[in-house]
């Protein structure tokens, strides 16, 4: 076996040879720290953000077609780029050469606000568009699947999407001839008085056409390389690993013999995290690369064979294409692979994890295996000593011996077969967010009748999380055949299944009660599908189902998702450059999306530069009997260990609260609370010594337990102006109206200002920037800085009215007039006694108000937001984009906090959900259908900045809107069944917590587990 140990791959067109590559390193770090490229962000580090998102593009040598697909940086080991061009945000455009349209839309339709998400955001679209430079609204909301943000809303992106689209963003809804979008919000009355108002943003007349012949080539190098491959096996050897890349299958054989305990893998999306946060080690790795064997698509008589290292995202395209080719009767279960592939993981993790490799995983929660193992598919194994077929059941999926892949086999294919006719199939599962999120409960189902006497000849049944494997009912099935498909037979399989599919009351994962209703709730579901399917195929011998069952096979609201705005025209008073009231794009809204934005991380290291790496607590309230540093300090690269002995009396910190200790000393009060810190040479040193760090505990009994802001503003010769203030720009556009302020008193246009960043080198003893008021202080501070120098410059401008801001900067200066001036405001007075409650805290109240309207699935506890009507008084708005950016993302925060942001501790007080796999928040398929802002007409306060009002994410509260819609359904859907009793629900208002709540025959079949009679795995907050 030939190896070599360079590594050749493109990087935004530009070749990059490595020699001695660690296979440790993933892409990312390697973008960030070797290339200088930090526009990818490293968000979470597990696929599950999208922060990471970059393009890959690969030439399949026997197409000879290019396959440009997005992945996440995070995951991807740099070995296995060989022959692959890598596309980053940088590579796309930028403000040194021309930015992309892709780019520029997001930033102009102020889909930016901190910004660190653009990247991905931009890298997403920009991928799809290289695949569909016309895509439909869908698939484009899809190709974000996988990106997360926290600031927008994702409604202003969505906006940016649109404008690509071929399809108009109108309902199509047009009453009397006009447009919903061009009449008053849903035909409601314009609001009386003061002026006129606006409905949009932007304007799309400004923006770049997309031209798809001006993108950046694939190298002819790499389309050479694939074409010419040469056939044999690449090994790259590290420090700790080795990663070994077969090019023909009769290599990867020999590999495999060689090495038959060594991981095989493809997109590393199984693997890469449990290496990452598992500590699960792996000495070798076979990655094997480009073998047509393994990518193999047959149709047969019998069904379809899909080879293993297909991804996830090729199955999809597969599917979607066999289905328009067969007829309905033979496809059901291709459908319900659709189903699933839809909703599992986003774009990125679909487009590197294989098929082969999810199934070998068998995850517990696995989308696909349970539907896979019910419709009879097939793997087809090789090894050195010959083929061999296994059925994908039960056993193979609980990994018994005498079913699994023998350590020197290779999963080559799997064949998926047909169905026949009186054969049905369907697919379910329910997670905490409808999608990127692993299911809490799913389940595949097939039923084989034979002939239309609706007799069941076969019955399969499968279920993912509830149990450490796939469950297959296959004891209840077995009881069933010979049945009648009928209610009677329905409430037999229930109470069978629920015997067989045990769930202990301590079950990893918790919510036991709402996962054992979901078992059966999937059940009934199947069975009103099927009763569904035999009516339309016999109508005569099958009865119709009722209306109330009928609503139960009904998807939740799906539409495509569109809004409108309102908001008041600025004072045709004003001058023609004056920008307040205007919708200015976010000052920093194209160096978000071209990734020039520099963060904290993005600093390049300074020399010997060194990195600290906390030990933490592992228990709550115990004794810290020891700690065994030796090992860690032993490790290479390893300079110190801080400890509190390190700190001569200093170990504390404080915050607006009492002082607190920053390294605990013999006593631990939670999990996760600082020991000791490591320091180490790199990043990675310093987290493998942190690891090896011993801690001895003994556990204790439980127990029970006025602002001020300043502004500095000079004028140059050239007539530019440069404004710092003393607020900290955290995405809500401060910056960008602090411009607008010092364009509005010096009667400047916008292009001539010019912002510092924050510093204490400028603006002195600046105060915190939070509590809604940064752009207040700071604007009439800004607003002070610049009427001094107005009021210095008056007698300059009197004497030449009509010259330019040079001339005047120029004579200024001539006669020694100082160009420089600092304003200051000390903050708004406070007319409050706090002790009895009498007097005026605030200068002014911010006012909202939300009305949502939602579907909730009574069997599954899921809901959909499908509409949000929002009225925001925010006085007279400086910059409405940035104002209705704010109400939107604090809006759809607030949804998250009151529905789907669960915290979960184990009963030793660990935190569970601490990553995005775990903690979900919204993504873009959770935000209402329609959602319709408003600006209240604004009425004067001369006390505030141009009568505005700071907003900050003060709307965050009208989420709970979604929370109230989503009661008053649970309401009603228990009042049809007889149950008018108190009804109390906590926040959050979760799918386990609706489903429960809309009790009926199956939350009330379900075994109930005695309090105290075991140790939940989980304690919700």
């Amino acid at each position: 076996m030939d190896g070599t140990a360079e590594l050749l791959f493109y990087v935004n067109g530009r070749k990059v040879i490595e020699k001695n590559v660690d296979p440790e390193t993933m892409l990312l770090p390697y973008l960030r720290k070797k290339l200088r490229l930090t526009g990818t962000k490293y968000g979470c580090g597990a696929g599950g953000c999208g922060a990471c998102t970059v393009m890959i593009s690969r030439c399949n040598p026997i197409t000879k077609r290019i396959r440009h697909y997005p992945a996440n940086a995070c995951l991807i080991p740099i070995c296995s780029l060989y022959g692959a061009a890598v596309t980053t945000v940088e590579g796309i455009g930028s403000t040194k050469t021309r930015i992309h349209p892709v780019q520029e839309r997001i930033a102009k339709c102020h889909g930016t606000q901190c910004g660190f998400c653009t990247p991905g955001m931009v890298m997403s679209i920009y991928t799809l568009l290289r695949n569909h430079p016309e895509p439909t609204l869908s698939q484009l909301t899809d190709a974000l699947g996988g990106n997360l943000c926290r600031c927008t809303g994702y409604r202003p992106i969505i906006d940016a999407c649109k404008t690509f689209c071929k399809t108009s963003g109108c309902c199509q809804s047009k009453e009397n001839g006009v447009c919903c979008l061009d009449q008053g919000i849903n035909g409601l009355p314009e609001f009386e008085g003061g002026n006129e108002t606006n409905l949009k943003l932007f304007s799309e007349e400004e923006f770049l056409p997309l031209d798809p012949t001006q993108e950046l080539i694939f190298p002819p190098e790499l389309m050479t390389m694939a074409e010419k491959q040469p056939q044999r096996t690449r090994i790259f050897d590290g420090d700790r690993m080795t990663w070994i890349s077969p090019v023909t299958l009769k290599e990867l054989l020999e590999t495999k013999v060689k090495y038959p305990q060594a991981p095989v893998v493809m997109g590393n999306t199984s693997v890469g995290p449990d290496v990452k946060f598992k500590g699960i080690f792996h000495p070798v790795i076979i990655s094997p690369d480009g073998i047509e064997e393994l990518s193999v698509v047959n149709y047969t008589d019998n069904g379809l064979t899909l080879g293993a290292a297909l991804s996830l995202a090729q199955v999809k395209d597969i599917l979607a294409n066999v289905i328009l080719k067969l007829p309905e009767e033979k496809t059901q279960m291709y459908h319900a692979l659709l189903k699933h592939l839809g909703t599992l993981a986003g774009s990125q993790i679909r487009n590197m994890a294989s098929l082969g490799g999810h199934i070998v995983s068998r995850h517990p929660d696995s989308d696909l295996n349970p539907l896979l193992a019910v419709g009879n598919c097939t793997l087809n194994l090789l090894s050195k000593e010959g083929k061999r077929q296994i059925p994908l059941n039960e056993q193979f999926l609980r990994k018994c011996p005498s079913a699994d892949l023998k350590p020197e086999e290779i999963l080559i294919s799997v064949n998926i077969p047909y169905l026949r006719k009186w054969e049905f199939v369907s697919a379910f599962r329910q997670a905490q967010r409808q999608q990127n999120a692993l299911a809490i409960v799913n389940s595949g189902m097939r039923v084989f009748f034979g002939g239309g006497d609706g007799i069941i000849r076969e019955l399969s049944i499968a279920y993912g999380g509830v149990g450490p494997t796939t469950i297959c009912a296959k004891n209840s099935c077995q009881k069933l055949i010979g049945r009648r498909w009928n209610e009677e037979m329905l409430d037999a399989a229930c109470r069978l299944i629920l015997d067989e599919v045990s769930l202990p009351g301590s079950a990893p994962g918790g919510r036991v009660e709402f996962r054992r209703t979901l078992i059966i709730s999937f059940l009934f579901k199947f069975y009103l599908e099927v009763s569904q399917i035999l009516k339309r195929m016999d109508p005569v011998h099958y009865p119709s189902l009722t209306d109330k069952y009928e609503s139960a096979l009904e998807e939740l609201h799906s539409r495509h998702h569109w809004r409108t705005l309102k908001y008041q025209n600025a004072d045709p008073k004003q001058l023609p450059q004056d920008p307040v009231g205007h919708p200015i794009m976010h000052l920093s809204g194209i160096k978000h999306a071209t990734g020039e934005a520099i963060y904290c991380d993005d600093m390049p290291a300074v020399d010997r530069e060194l990195f600290l790496t906390f030990v933490t607590s592992s228990r709550a309230h115990a004794k810290t009997v020891s700690v065994d540093l030796s090992e860690a300090l032993s490790l290479p690269g390893v300079v110190d260990i801080l400890t509190e002995e390190h700190l001569h009396g200093i170990n504390s910190f404080r915050l607006l609260t009492k002082p607190e200790k920053l390294l605990s000393t013999d006593e631990v009060f939670c999990v996760g609370e600082l020991v000791c810190a490591v320091i180490a040479d790199s990043e990675v040193q310093a987290k493998r010594a942190a690891q090896r760090v011993k801690i001895v505990y003994r556990d204790l009994e439980p127990l029970i337990l006025t602002i001020e802001a300043a502004a500095l503003v000079h004028i140059y010769l050239d007539g530019s102006v440069l404004v710092t203030h003393g607020g900290i720009e955290m995405g809500q556009g401060v910056h960008t109206k602090m411009i607008q302020v010092a364009s509005r008193e010096l009667r400047m246009p916008l292009s001539n200002i010019h912002l510092r960043g924050t510093s204490t080198e400028t603006v002195p003893n600046a105060n915190i920037s939070g509590g809604s008021v940064v752009a207040d202080l700071n604007g009439l501070a800004v607003k002070d800085a610049c009427r001094t120098l107005l009021k210095r410059l008056e007698p300059i401008i009197s004497k030449n009215p009509g010259g330019t801001w040079k001339d005047w900067a120029q004579a200024a200066f001539d006669e020694s007039i100082s160009l420089s001036a600092t304003g200051y405001f000390r903050g708004y007075e406070s007319n409050m006694n706090w002790e009895t409650g009498e007097g005026r805290p605030f200068e002014y109240f911010v006012y909202g108000a939300a009305c949502s309207e939602v579907e909730i699935d009574c069997l599954t506890g899921a809901h959909k937001n499908i509409r949000t009507d929002i009225v925001m008084d925010v006085g007279c708005s400086i910059n409405p984009a940035l104002d209705i950016g704010q109400i939107e993302g604090a809006f759809i925060q607030g949804m998250g906090l009151y529905t789907i942001e669960e915290l979960n501790y184990s009963p030793q007080g660990v935190l569970y959900t601490r990553g995005p796999n775990q903690y979900k928040i919204p993504a873009i398929c959770d935000i209402p259908t329609e959602l319709h802002v408003s600006l209240l007409p604004p009425s004067q306060n001369s006390n505030t900045l141009y009568s505005s009002k700071g907003l900050g994410e003060s709307g965050v509260f009208l989420g709970c809107s979604v929370f109230f819609a989503i009661q008053d359904a649970v309401s009603a859907a228990r009042q049809e069944r007889g149950l008018f009793g108190p009804l109390k629900l906590n926040s959050p208002l979760t799918p386990e917590k609706i489903r429960m709540a809309c009790e009926d025959k199956f939350t009330k079949m379900i075994p109930r587990d005695e309090p105290g009679s075991y140790v939940p795995w989980s304690v919700p907050i």
